[in-house]
């Protein structure tokens, strides 16, 4: 009996193990992110330290950007994405002992998150530089749909989890991240992928930046990459999802957890369709489009004053911008050299970051001068704007064809 079908693509063994590395890591820092927020706040009390976490996990990929990149591009990938795990592992540990023997403080706490954040700067771009090796190039982007899958199954799922196993004490939460980030170690151990790292002069400066000039230089890369981080930024809402929860919507706490995982039940929705029914043709007007309707549900869910309409709204901003982001992303894999992709990744990841987090600062920001329906509705609004405007800077993504094309190889 087959246990994965003949045209999934899971059946690449070396994938199968990626996106069980992948699921199980994301898993352990979904669960870890949520034991890290109780566990700070009930130190403190102070609702500042839960924005420096955050600040923590983020502030790594800025500082790093430029070297993370080179590393994947160096060494060994596998060996890379393993040594951070492994540093998962051991920061699990780390606050699993500590909070069982009762010593864990708030600048301890803070310490370890930072050194998971730095680990993951180095581990993301690796492992998506990885990706594009494990497949043939015309099952890339289903690989990519199947990998954003393995992500938004651990963000639905790893923050219940961490908060059902949080009811057992902070230590058990941590000891349960040590273990699937130890099963990712594993699953990346057992991953069978030719080496394909081809450089190893010495560093230079003109090669710490060459991910940034390859981006500056490809218009359909940049227009793709640029497009996804102003969309994003402007139209994000996450952060005042508990104002609407409260006082707009009169759902308190349980419909505040219902909306947050919409925009993820939405994007594992299309991720799983994608994954099945890969993009044809016309790939350049579909991201576009993909983002207006982002804007115009951004719209209407600032709008709305009915729970399961904004439920339904912020499902389609999920999946609107799942859209996206495996156009994006396989775009970047596909239009890249092997030998460029860790430090090209390493650019795209901190973008990723920059619209996700400075997007939840600029909501907070416009909520708190213009209003939180206004602020919602100006975003997407604003989000609307972009897509017109990068359709009339980045013709050449416009007229983005096809992701099943060959890989651009280095001259």
């Amino acid at each position: 009996m087959r246990l994965v079908a003949e045209d999934s693509v899971l059946r690449h063994r070396a994938f199968a193990q990626f996106w069980l590395a992948r699921i199980a890591t994301m898993m352990a820092y979904q669960m870890l992110s949520v034991a890290v927020g109780w566990h700070v706040y009930e130190l403190t009390g102070r609702a500042l330290d839960l924005g420096l976490i955050g600040l923590a996990q983020f502030m790594p990929s800025i500082v790093l950007v430029l070297i993370v990149g080179h590393v994947a591009d160096r060494y060994d990938r596998r060996r890379v994405s393993r040594i951070t795990m492994s540093i998962g592992v051991l920061a699990s540990l780390v606050l699993c002992i500590g909070s069982a023997a009762g010593s864990v403080v708030e600048a301890a706490v803070f310490a370890v998150v930072f050194v998971i954040g730095a680990a993951r700067a180095f581990q993301n771009p690796a492992m998506q530089a990885l990706l594009p090796t494990l497949v043939p190039s015309h099952d890339l982007s289903r690989a990519v749909a199947a990998s954003a899958t393995a992500t938004q199954m651990a963000t639905i799922a790893g923050p219940a989890l961490g908060g059902l196993a949080y009811a057992f004490g902070p230590a058990a939460v941590y000891a349960v991240c040590a273990a699937l980030y130890a099963a990712g170690v594993i699953a990346m151990h057992r991953m069978q992928v030719a080496r394909t790292v081809v450089s190893r002069a010495p560093p230079t400066v003109a090669s710490l930046f060459a991910g940034i000039e390859f981006i500056r230089h490809n218009p359909v890369m940049l227009g793709a990459i640029s497009l996804d981080l102003f969309a994003v930024f402007l139209g994000g809402a996450t952060a005042l999802l508990p104002i609407y929860a409260r006082d707009i919507l009169h759902i308190g706490p349980w419909g505040l957890g219902a909306l947050r995982s919409a925009t993820a039940i939405g994007a594992l929705v299309m991720a799983l369709w994608l994954a099945r029914h890969p993009l044809q043709g016309g790939v350049g007007r579909t991201m576009f489009a993909a983002v207006a309707v982002y804007g115009l549900a951004t719209i209407l869910f600032g709008a709305s004053t009915i729970a399961i309409v904004s439920f339904g709204a912020l499902l389609v901003m999920g999946a609107a911008d799942m859209v996206s982001v495996v156009v994006r992303s396989s775009i970047v894999q596909l239009r890249t050299p092997d030998e460029m992709r860790g430090r090209v990744n390493a650019v795209n990841t901190m973008f990723i970051g920059a619209s996700n987090q400075l997007g939840e600062f600029e909501s907070g920001v416009t909520g708190e001068w213009f209003g939180t329906v206004r602020a919602v509705i100006l975003g997407g609004v604003g989000t609307l704007a972009i897509v017109a405007l990068w359709m009339r800077l980045f013709p050449p993504l416009v007229a983005f064809d096809r992701l099943d094309t060959q890989p651009v190889r280095s001259r």
